[in-house]
Parts: structure tokens; sequence; C-alpha cells
């Protein structure tokens, strides 16, 4: 059984102020004022907690792993290190999210009414195994580093925390193949930065191998986001029926 409705026909959302005549009346006399609200005592009460709270995680210790070579372990020691591990626990952690999110969008293809021949279950599954295939690389890089794949580094736990909100979109069944690639470009977006910033670091920090590995990873990104980007702008402007081949993607 299918639901025909579409979330661009016109329902029950009231959550606009003007629904509310006496809400929208105040609301208009605060707009007038032009001020910005008062948020002294709460500004307040953030910053004593963020000066006084302890970080989000702390590094793991090294690992001593077989056909670990000590001068490779060595040259990780110390507070660049920490940094360059913790962003490749970061990337690791976005990788495997990125898998569990491809699959998902898989799921909503099946369900939907899409035409864009472009938009193929293949294609998607390309996209997710280079993923699968990018959490592989880091993994081995953090072994070869001396660090251990499996722990959650401090950026990888905020990582965790971000992905929650993807993961929600394209798992709720009442959202649409349209709305899900809309987040998946976001987390594209997020995902190409990301790695740049860690060929940077890399290079700065003279891994040059694991730099050029992060840049075929990018490569792959850069290719990710333009696909996912003209997926959604043929969804989009094919429902707005301003497309030369409209699209029906719901």
């Amino acid at each position: 059984m299918s639901n025909s409705m579409k979330p661009t026909d016109i329902g029950e959302n009231k959550t606009g102020i003007a629904t509310s005549p006496l809400g929208f009346e105040t609301f208009r006399k605060v707009q007038a004022r032009n001020e910005m609200p008062d948020t002294d005592a709460l500004d307040e009460m953030r910053l004593s907690y963020c000066t006084e709270s302890d970080p989000v995680g702390t590094m793991p210790s090294p690992i001593k792993l077989k056909g670990i070579v000590k001068s490779t372990v060595a040259a990780v020691k110390g507070e660049s290190a920490a940094v360059l591990l913790d962003k490749l626990g970061e990337r690791l952690a976005f990788e495997r999210a990125g898998v569990r999110l491809y699959d998902a969008l898989l799921i909503k293809l099946k369900a939907s009414h899409t035409h864009d021949e472009s938009l193929a279950a293949d294609e998607i599954e390309d996209i997710r195994d280079d993923e699968l295939r990018h959490a592989g690389i880091l993994a081995a890089a953090i072994q070869q580093l001396g660090a251990d794949p499996t722990a959650v580094t401090p950026c990888a736990d905020i990582v965790g925390v971000i992905g929650i909100g993807f993961a929600q979109v394209l798992t709720d069944p009442k959202t649409t193949l349209t709305q899900c690639l809309g987040t998946m470009l976001q987390a594209e977006v997020a995902d190409l930065a990301g790695w740049e910033l860690l060929i940077e670091l890399a290079d700065e920090l003279g891994h040059e191998e694991l730099a050029e590995q992060c840049r075929e990873c990018a490569d792959d990104e850069d290719r990710h986001d333009s696909k996912v980007r003209e997926w959604l702008r043929t969804a989009v402007l094919g429902q707005a029926d301003v497309s030369e081949d409209p699209q029906s993607t719901h």
C-alpha cells in the first residue's frame, strides 16, 4: 500500500504563527521594535558551562601491533600526531556512516517513483562501495601509525552526533527520496571539506604517502558531490515543472 500524498501538497500544517491571530499580532509588534531578545542570562550560563566542562573525550593510548616499525610509531608521538590521529578517526567515522546512509538511500530509491534514469541503484551502490573502501584505507593508516582504528576519537565522537541527524532523515519512512538527496548533498559537502583538511594536515606533518591516498579519496568524494547534486537538481526542477524533462521524484 502506498500513500499518494506528496510533501508539496497543501495539508494541515499549522506551524506558522499566522494561524494564530493573537500570536501573530504579538509577533508583529516584537518584529516592529527590531530588537534582539535579551539573552544575557542564558549566554552567561552557557559561557560558564563551556569554561568549566571537561572535553567530549580524549585520545586513546597507542597500541602495540606486530609488524609496526618502531621508527614509524615514534614519528607519530606528540601533540601533532594526536591531532592527525583524531582527524583520521573523524574521517573513518564519517565514511562508516556514509556506507549506512547510502544503504538507506537505496531503500528510498526502491520506494520512490522517480523516472530519472541517471539515478540508478548501481550508481548509489558504487558510491557506497567507495565509502567502504575509504574506511578501509583510513583504518589501515591509523593502524600503521600505531593506533587502534576501532577506538572512537573525540572528533569521531562529534561526527557520530552529527551523523545522527543524517541517519534520522534517511531512515524516516515519511521522508522522500528528494529530501534524502538534499540531506546526502549536505553530507557530501561536509565530507569533501573534511578530506581537504586531512590532506593539508598530512602534508604539513610530512606524511606524503598518506596525503596522496587522501587526495585519491577526495577525488572520489568530489565525484559523489557532483552526482548527488545533479540528482537533487533534476528531482527538484522536475517537481517544480520547470525542467525540459520533468521528473517525478518523491
